[in-house]
C-alpha cells in the first residue's frame, strides 16, 4: 500500500536500533551547527524512511518531543520529496537546536539533506 507524502505513519519510521546503527555506518554523513544527518539506500524498504534522536541533555521530555515533532514536519513537507525511495534518513539533534524556530530548523535540514542527496548520487 502507498502512503501519501503529506502524512508520517509507522512504515516511515527507522524503529529498530539496529536500523539507525546500519544508517551510520554505510551511509553518508552532514553536519550543521545544529544537526547531524546521515542517509543510506536500503533497499528494503517501499517509501524514505526517517530516525530521529535528540539526546537527553538537550532538555526533558517535552522539549525533545517537541524538537522531534519540528524534525519530523520537514521531513514530512520537505525532506521525504529530496530522497528517493528505499533511502532511510537519521538526524540527530545538537545542542542549541532546542531553541530554534521551525522554519530554522527546515532551512537546516534541507541545506544539509541537499547535500546528502548529491553523496548518494555520487556513491551510485
Amino acid at each position: 500500500m502507498q502512503t501519501s507524502r503529506s502524512t508520517f505513519t509507522a512504515a516511515d519510521r527507522l524503529h529498530r536500533r539496529a536500523e539507525f546503527v546500519h544508517v551510520q555506518r554505510v551511509g553518508v554523513r552532514s553536519q550543521t551547527a545544529h544537526f547531524v544527518l546521515y542517509a543510506a539506500r536500503t533497499h528494503d524498504a517501499p517509501t524514505v524512511r526517517l530516525g530521529t534522536t535528540v539526546p537527553r541533555k538537550l532538555g526533558n521530555a517535552v522539549v525533545r518531543n517537541k524538537l522531534k515533532r519540528r524534525i519530523r514536519e520537514c521531513f514530512r513537507l520537505q525532506l521525504r520529496s529530496l530522497f528517493d525511495l528505499g533511502t532511510s534518513l537519521v538526524v540527530i539533534g545538537r545542542n542549541g537546536a532546542q531553541s530554534l524556530t521551525t522554519s530554522a530548523v527546515a532551512d537546516e535540514l534541507g541545506n544539509a539533506a541537499g547535500q546528502l542527496r548529491a553523496r548518494l548520487e555520487s556513491r551510485v
